[in-house]
């Protein structure tokens, strides 16, 4: 898909800045390094956006490519000053809840299944659709940029893994500025709501928010940690850290802060 003529003017609504490239090696790499450089010329809510992202980045160290024009690499920064630092584990997590309210309202009343994988990974009919990164600006703490890579118009047959999917590989189409604007702006509420609570999640209702999207709740699971110990037990709930509260051994709870998680099926 190459960028529209028109260019993405829902989004202009409700982002102060919305940068578009053609191609680009990481828009998170992109933005923090121009957030670093003239951090007044980018304000909260500004968006750089490609659909040719060359080296594209997870979390846990991880990496990728996509063909060009099959899916949407944007990255948001965020001015979270006024969320204490010991709520700022929920940005992720808003982060994913916003993507998942934005690709479902894509596809509302076409009988699909669109749910947030702890911690912010979108998975549609149970598969990876879109995954998040988020990243502090260097010497700026409370600048956060949000990455996401969403799979619009990728055939089945370039799927990185058994356990992706895209709009394209079941035959659905997807408008990408209605997806931008959605999503920033339910990024914004959450990011809002947080604020207001002076990072309360359950007094902001975002923990009910996220639990309420979340396939992971009442799944068995298999964490891979980053210590390389695998957890393995039923996600519980999500405690007021952000946290994936494990119970083993329908007994024994461990508290998550970082993982892999995969869905025992």
């Amino acid at each position: 898909m190459s960028i529209p003529s028109d260019g993405y003017p829902r989004s202009a609504e409700v982002s102060p800045r919305v940068q578009v490239v053609d191609t680009t090696d990481s828009t998170n790499a992109d933005v923090v390094k121009h957030a670093g450089e003239a951090p007044d010329e980018w304000p909260h809510l500004s968006l750089l956006l490609t659909t040719d992202q060359r080296a594209g980045r997870g979390r846990l160290d991880r990496t990728w490519t996509t063909p060009p024009g099959t899916a949407l690499a944007l990255s948001v920064i965020v001015r979270i000053g006024g969320i204490p630092p010991a709520s700022r584990g929920w940005i992720p997590l808003v982060a994913g809840a916003a993507m998942t309210r934005a690709i479902a309202a894509q596809l509302r009343g076409r009988g699909h299944s669109v749910r947030l994988k702890w911690p912010n990974d979108v998975l549609l009919d149970g598969y990876k659709v879109c995954g998040i990164l988020a990243e502090v600006v260097p010497g700026q703490p409370d600048a956060v940029v949000i990455g996401s890579g969403v799979n619009t118009r990728m055939p089945k047959a370039d799927l990185p893994v058994e356990t992706a999917t895209s709009f394209e590989a079941l035959g659905l189409e997807v408008d990408d500025d209605a997806l931008i604007a959605e999503y920033v702006t339910a990024l914004a509420e959450h990011l809002d709501a947080l604020t207001g609570a002076r990072g309360n999640a359950a007094a902001a209702g975002v923990l009910a928010e996220v639990e309420a999207l979340c396939s992971t709740l009442g799944s068995d699971v298999a964490v891979s940690l980053p210590d390389g110990e695998v957890l393995r037990g039923r996600a519980q709930r999500i405690d007021d850290d952000g946290r994936l509260v494990v119970v083993q051994d329908s007994e024994f709870e461990s508290a998550v802060s970082a993982g892999d998680v995969v869905h025992v099926r």
